[in-house]
């Protein structure tokens, strides 16, 4: 869950499906472990900060051995500072976001674990009035279907993040709750571990979510959202949409296309009823716009690029993350793990001349040369960058690392 969403204390319950769902028998490749940089590494400043913390701690009901068994083998993580400090400078396209959040090969393996936990989702869906291939998209974005769940240690993280002080009372109220999850038997802590700012588990809760909507959905007696059944996380997620104003049986929203020369107002504050848009010349982009209500247009990348109409229920995806293009992705991955085909409309040449595919055979050809692009992925981040730049070093070429059809055609 994102960091800033809103935080409400509500009460958890259970579901009784014990026993539903299982494991599908693919699995993508894991990453190669944590770097040294997400290793504990001495800091005299960091450790005075958790002796005062451990004060603070046991005087709201944490215990001593709590803290001990919490903080065994945590620290000091430089990693997690460099990424809080960064991350603003770090924007995706509509394009790269959807090539990484949904890619095919992503949609085929997710709908063979959604087939894999039907039983489960559609008993969460039931209870909480989330369509389930909501629950099923958040769960594929958030953790790759449960296969990329982060190996961060969760205390480690969010001391760090407290003790370096930017967000400080926000990350130590994490903190806290994280230790009540491990005092209360919810987690243990060698397998309470997540991202670099303390989300964890399948749909990726922060303590502070864990604390307010987890829910014991398959009766077992822990609120587990980190172990290999995700029974409890499609819950605590179906509980957090719920309480946030879902309303079942109601689109999200749907891909819609754009007449020649539309020059209407769009975006997310723009909301008219769906005959007023019919009325300017927005049409669905396979069969017809539902009339649910006020809906807004949005093209992030621009007329002539993918365009979305997005109801009610988008918003409240936003309030899991309010990021638009995490709102605009689950709701992508949401159709197609339902069944339903790629955009209609082409995101197009890139800035470099270049479409998805071009960028993908690329990163092909730079690793087939012997350069390491990464995930043949088609989008451009640091890796394909430095691989340009040695390709080009290599051949005695001007060095600027930015690709372009000659490099294509020169890679072959």
């Amino acid at each position: 869950m994102n960091l800033d969403r809103r935080m409400v204390l509500l009460g958890a319950a259970a579901l009784g499906l014990a026993g539903c769902g299982g494991a599908p028998t693919l699995t993508p490749a894991r990453s190669g472990g944590l770097g040294p940089e997400f290793r504990p590494q001495p800091n005299a400043s960091y450790d005075a900060w958790v002796a005062a913390f451990r004060g603070r701690a046991q005087a709201r009901g944490i215990t001593p051995a709590t803290l001990d068994a919490a903080f065994r083998g945590a620290g000091y993580l430089p990693g997690v500072v460099e990424r809080d400090r960064n991350q603003t400078e770090f924007s995706r396209s509509l394009e790269d976001y959807f090539a990484l959040v949904a890619p095919e090969e992503k949609v085929g393996f997710g709908r063979r674990a959604v087939a894999a936990q039907r039983g489960a989702l559609e008993a969460v869906s039931a209870r909480y009035g989330v369509e389930a291939d909501v629950i099923a998209a958040i769960w594929g974005v958030e953790s790759y279907f449960g296969t990329r769940k982060g190996e961060i240690p969760v205390i480690s993280s969010t001391s760090t993040l407290a003790w370096e002080g930017r967000r400080g009372a926000f990350f130590e109220s994490n903190l806290m709750d994280a230790l009540r999850i491990i005092q209360a038997g919810d987690a243990r802590p060698q397998e309470f571990l997540g991202s670099w700012a303390g989300a964890s588990g399948h749909t990726q809760v922060m303590p502070n979510a864990f604390m307010s909507f987890a829910v014991d959905a398959d009766g077992n007696g822990r609120r587990d959202v980190w172990g290999e059944s995700p029974v409890d996380a499609f819950g605590t997620t179906a509980n957090y949409l719920a309480r946030s104003g879902w309303r079942k049986g109601q689109p999200w929203g749907l891909e819609v296309l754009l007449p020649q020369g539309f020059s209407a107002a769009i975006g997310k504050g723009v909301k008219r009823n769906v005959a007023e848009w019919r009325a300017l010349g927005v049409e669905a982009a396979r069969g017809t716009i539902p009339d649910a209500g006020q809906a807004a247009v949005l093209a992030p990348m621009g007329i002539g690029r993918p365009a979305f109409m997005v109801f009610r229920n988008f918003e409240v995806i936003l309030r899991y993350n309010p990021s638009e293009n995490y709102g605009l992705g689950v709701g992508y991955l949401a159709a197609r793990l339902a069944g339903g085909g790629p955009l209609q409309t082409d995101f197009g040449p890139d800035r470099y001349g270049l479409t998805l595919s071009d960028r993908q055979a690329l990163q092909r050809g730079l690793t087939r040369a012997g350069f390491d692009s990464g995930t043949p992925d088609g989008v451009l981040g640091a890796k394909t960058e430095a691989a340009i730049r040695a390709w080009q070093q290599a051949r005695g070429q001007p060095i600027t690392g930015q690709p372009s059809r000659a490099l294509l055609l020169a890679l072959g």
